[in-house]
């Protein structure tokens, strides 16, 4: 938005080696830089931090899910986002060899 880090970093009160890091993964920022940001953007903490609106992380009402299925989608988010992608590749590789007829 045409906003220089220092700018930023001025308008919420931090740094701007904090700003940088933010920008890059290394460290994210705490509620009250994620609110200041918000507002400084002038968009929902939501919209900020990627985070879809409701409606569209419901489930579909005829996909429910068993206990033993709501304890694996509840630890995976505990999982980081290296974590998730591993995660996620042994699961399209068992699900594609699955598919795959026996070799005679």
């Amino acid at each position: 938005m045409g906003v220089s880090q220092q700018q930023l970093a001025d308008v919420i009160g931090t740094s701007q080696q904090s700003i940088n890091k933010y920008e890059n993964h290394n460290v994210e920022p705490d509620i009250a830089a994620l609110v200041k940001l918000a507002d400084y953007f002038g968009v929902s903490l939501d919209d900020l931090v990627g985070r879809a609106p409701a409606a569209d992380r419901r489930l579909p009402e005829d996909l429910e899910l068993s206990r033993e299925e709501t304890a694996l989608v509840r630890d995976y988010r505990t999982l980081s986002k290296e974590e998730k992608s591993s995660i996620l590749l042994v699961l399209k590789n068992y699900l594609r060899n699955r598919k795959k007829p026996p070799e005679p």
